[in-house]
């Protein structure tokens, strides 16, 4: 797809710190990383989110960000490592291409991810969603 930069990248028309890639995913660093080492995973195929993609690509998706993490995790060595996918630009997606943001993570880092939510509703919730899994 024009216009969408992981479309580029995954082209070779767009430089990127390449990582891994196989005939379905590519892993690359991101370039305003939260941390370093801060890698993300996208489809080949140009997918606006998750659940746009097929099951057995999101599969894929997700066996190469298991091998990132790994990867970050024997690397880096970090305390942690927090794997992110976002949809849609409410969620905090900023490019229209599917992908996992695998972030390595310190104690003192200034990576911050919070829920503000008390539960309360959650009854109410899991049955409204049982009814679509």
């Amino acid at each position: 797809m024009s216009d969408c930069a992981f479309c580029e990248i995954v082209a070779g028309e767009q430089s990127a710190h390449r990582l891994h890639e196989d005939d379905r995913t590519l892993a690359f660093l991101d370039d305003a990383p939260a941390a370093t080492g801060h890698a993300l995973v996208v489809p080949k195929a140009h997918h606006e989110t998750l659940t746009d993609m097929p099951g057995d690509l999101a599969s894929a998706v997700f066996w190469t960000v298991r091998r990132v993490a790994a990867a970050v995790e024997d690397a880096l060595d970090p305390a942690g490592v927090s794997v992110l996918q976002q949809n849609g630009v409410a969620a905090g997606q900023d490019v229209p291409h599917a992908h996992v943001h695998v972030v390595p993570r310190d104690e003192d880092d200034d990576v911050r991810l919070a829920w503000p939510g008390d539960g309360e509703a959650n009854a109410e919730t899991a049955r409204r969603l049982r009814e679509r899994v």
